[in-house]
């Protein structure tokens, strides 16, 4: 299967039979990476904190892509979205301009990094959770600067370890020791 002139459109990818999860990254059909048992238990109980923790008119959700433009459509592990206007049931991709923060759960080394993709479309908020060689968790919080239309690492606290405490893009305090294990 050869890319069009251009690359890929989603319109031309999402009717696709392929036989891997995928997402679309400047006009790239881009394989998913197999996630490990870590990163899903993480990202299912980092869910689920901030489920909790949501305001209206925010939901959360994992597995979602965010349409970027036709030719990038993401699948971040989660978004935090405003949801009005959205049709619950038509939605194949969230409008990137309704999500307020992008939350990435990636292995120790890994080069995977979506901030250029977000941040020139004004997500205010992106977190980057990694795994550190003790085996806890270090949450990198990143803010956009409006005006460069980049992130910078958060001022008042740029990396949390044993809690994640913020109050954007709502108020929620996690306990990191508590996402990992069983």
């Amino acid at each position: 299967m050869f890319p069009p002139a251009g690359g890929w459109r989603f319109d031309q990818v999402k009717g696709l039979e392929l036989d891997f999860d995928w997402e679309l990254v400047d006009g790239v059909i881009a394989p998913r990476a197999q996630a490990g048992l870590w990163q899903n238990h993480v990202r299912g109980r980092l869910r689920g904190v901030l489920e909790a923790a949501r305001a209206e008119p925010y939901q959360v959700v994992g597995g979602q892509c965010v349409m970027v433009d036709e030719r990038n459509a993401p699948e971040p592990d989660l978004i935090v979205f405003d949801h009005r206007g959205l049709d619950f049931f038509g939605t194949e991709c969230v409008p990137v301009e309704q999500v307020v923060l992008v939350v990435e759960v990636v292995p120790p080394g890994s080069r995977q990094d979506q901030r250029p993709l977000f941040a020139p479309s004004e997500v205010p908020y992106y977190w980057r959770v990694e795994l550190d060689r003790e085996q806890k968790l270090a949450v990198h919080e990143y803010w956009l600067n409006a005006d460069t239309l980049s992130y910078f690492p958060a001022p008042s606290h740029p990396v949390h370890h044993e809690k994640l405490v913020t109050e954007l893009p709502f108020p929620v305090e996690v306990d990191l020791d508590a996402l990992v294990g069983f």
